[in-house]
């Protein structure tokens, strides 16, 4: 109501005020004396110019006093200067060609709009039917390769294949499918009343259909995946996709990391990507890949509990639950469950989920995560190294054997190139030397030099791999910065036969050790750490009933994929992350 009496009382004004200093935001202002604008140009625009109106300005805070210096002159309303008039002018001018261009605009995406709405309705009139003189077609998959291709006069094989929109380009006398169905990219080519029907003009990505057609050699000089492309006789919607604002063009995009926090919210739909995708069937292969490695070098594979009531990497970092009035926690890690199996089944293995409860939100960092877990029996700490070397490079050597899986870690990563062996070994404190070394120095977390019994922060860690740029088997941590489990160096009784694997680009992607095979030492173990010995008993009796000297390690698939694909973030290498703070989708 407010506003309708403001129009009706800018109208009737004859005189329009303006007081560039205290005059009212021009949104609000009406020109009365009592409500003045603040600029001419937009009283101009409010009120259409001179014509039939006068205009009085006034700078009533900053305007010239008179001679005797008399500030009343400031309130004085005068008429605007020509050159003010003629900025105004100005003005008014560009804003009724504004105008006239967003109405010539509006007009024109009316028409279009009537165009669209009339063709839609004539492109319901056009119904496709399969011709029954064709041959019929082979079902296949994008990813059948052994489908006979035409050219020239030589027709190819009739197929049909279903699968979803994935690019599309429409064009005035074709329309052009990128279709993927999970094995492939298919580009398809659809013509003459194929291209007019209602369900046509609706396409968008992510649509399902199933096409039929002959498939046939790319023409010299064109490209398509796999060098063929489908002309399409006819087709049956499956299953449409917006095309409206909730496109999924509309949802994520390629131009957004994948692991901020709007595509981890769509990551069902960020999962239909070319990235995406081609990272989990990298992972898928890998994981394979280490089955394949051990099942050559005789590991058994188990598959321990989740369920546990015991700690391996410390307390802080498990997840409790109450199972059936008990405390429980899920697992950090299948490592002690692994060792109670090699007296009858020798080396192990177990590629299972682990769960962290870490407050990090490093993108090295999940709370849930895929390990990949081995323990070794009757090796020593050199047994050990040689065994680490072995599987990453067997695995490497198994998936870029796999020509699909190579030409996706080519996309992902084109630098990437498999490790050379023997792999770089260092110790511990050779690494503090090394870190102090360097021009400025690495510091530790506190801002200082490192020292020994320091556990060499992330940052630094990195820092030194991707300068060192090897993979690097950092071994010989102090007992105190390592799990109570950890065999002690008989020559060095300060340090532990551990090992952390570094990779450039991620850091950490494995840690192992060897194991407490003395009871004794084991028991003081405990008590060093203030662990009760009671809940491990199963564990502790290992070295009760024949023990022998073992170790093993757990590697982080997710970290492993990150390395391989050049990730960024661990968050793209699985499904579905889990870290602090996500639980979602």
């Amino acid at each position: 109501m407010a506003a309708v009496q403001e129009l009706a009382e800018r109208a009737k004004l004859d005189t329009i005020y303006i007081d560039t200093d205290t005059g009212a935001d021009d949104e609000t202002a009406t020109g009365a004396e009592s409500k003045p604008y603040k600029s001419l140009a937009f009283a101009f625009i409010r009120h259409g110019g001179t014509e039939g109106k006068q205009y009085q300005s006034r700078a009533s805070t900053t305007g010239p006093v008179s001679a005797d210096g008399d500030p009343a002159e400031r309130l004085v309303w005068k008429e605007p200067a020509k050159s003010a008039v003629k900025k105004a002018q100005g003005a008014l001018d560009a804003h009724k060609k504004k105008l006239l261009k967003q109405q010539q605009l509006a007009a024109q995406e009316e028409e279009k709009e009537k165009a669209r709405l009339k063709t839609l309705e004539d492109a319901k009139k056009i119904i496709i039917k399969e011709d029954e003189s064709l041959p019929k077609a082979v079902k296949i998959t994008i990813g059948d390769k052994d489908v006979e291709l035409g050219e020239a006069d030589v027709r190819g094989t009739r197929v049909k294949v279903s699968g979803r929109i994935h690019r599309l380009r429409q064009q005035k006398q074709a329309t052009f499918l990128t279709l993927v169905d999970g094995y492939g990219h298919l580009q398809c080519v659809l013509s003459g009343d194929l291209t007019k029907t209602y369900e046509a003009y609706l396409f968008a990505q992510g649509t399902s259909l199933t096409l039929y057609g002959e498939m046939r050699k790319v023409l010299a000089g064109q490209s398509a995946p796999d060098n063929r492309e489908l002309h399409v006789d006819y087709y049956k919607i499956i299953g449409r996709s917006p095309s409206d604002i909730d496109a999924i063009t509309n949802r994520v995009s390629a131009q957004q990391d994948q692991w901020d926090s709007q595509m981890l919210d769509n990551r069902h739909l960020v999962l239909r990507g070319d990235t995406a995708s081609s990272v989990m069937k990298v992972r898928s292969a890998v994981e394979w890949a280490f089955a394949k490695a051990y099942r050559e070098l005789k590991f058994t594979k188990i598959s321990p509990p989740a369920f546990v009531q015991t700690q391996v990497e410390g307390g802080s970092t498990l997840f409790e639950l109450d199972y059936y009035g008990e405390k429980t926690y899920l697992t950090q890690s299948s490592q002690l469950y692994l060792e109670t199996g090699i007296p009858s089944l020798g080396n192990v293995y177990c590629i299972e989920k682990s769960f962290r409860a870490e407050k990090s939100l490093t993108r090295r960092h999940l709370s849930e995560y895929t390990h990949v877990e081995a323990e070794l029996d009757f090796i020593d700490f050199e047994d050990l190294l040689d065994h680490l070397e072995e599987m990453i490079s067997r695995v490497i050597t198994t998936i870029l054997d796999d020509k699909e899986i190579a030409g996706y870690i080519k996309e992902l990563n084109p630098d990437f190139k498999p490790p050379t062996r023997p792999f770089k070994r260092m110790r511990y404190s050779d690494a503090i030397d090394w870190l102090n070394a360097q021009d400025p120095p690495i510091l530790n977390e506190e801002g200082n030099p490192h020292v020994f019994g320091d556990d060499i922060a992330e940052a630094a860690e990195r820092r030194m791999t991707d300068i060192i740029n090897l993979p690097i088997f950092l071994t010989h941590f102090p007992v105190e910065i390592k799990a109570f489990y950890m065999k002690k160096d008989e020559s060095d009784r300060r340090v532990t036969e551990s090992v952390d694997v570094l990779m450039p680009g991620v850091g950490e992607i494995v840690g192992g050790s060897m194991r407490m095979e003395d009871y004794d030492e084991l028991m003081e173990a405990y008590k060093r750490e203030g662990i009760s010995p009671k809940e491990y008993y199963w564990y502790t009796e290992q070295r009760k009933y024949g023990t022998s000297p073992h170790g093993g390690y757990g590697l982080g698939l997710e970290r492993f994929i990150a390395w391989i694909c050049k990730q960024h973030s661990v968050r793209t290498c699985c499904l579905y992350p889990r870290f602090m703070g996500r639980c979602k989708p």
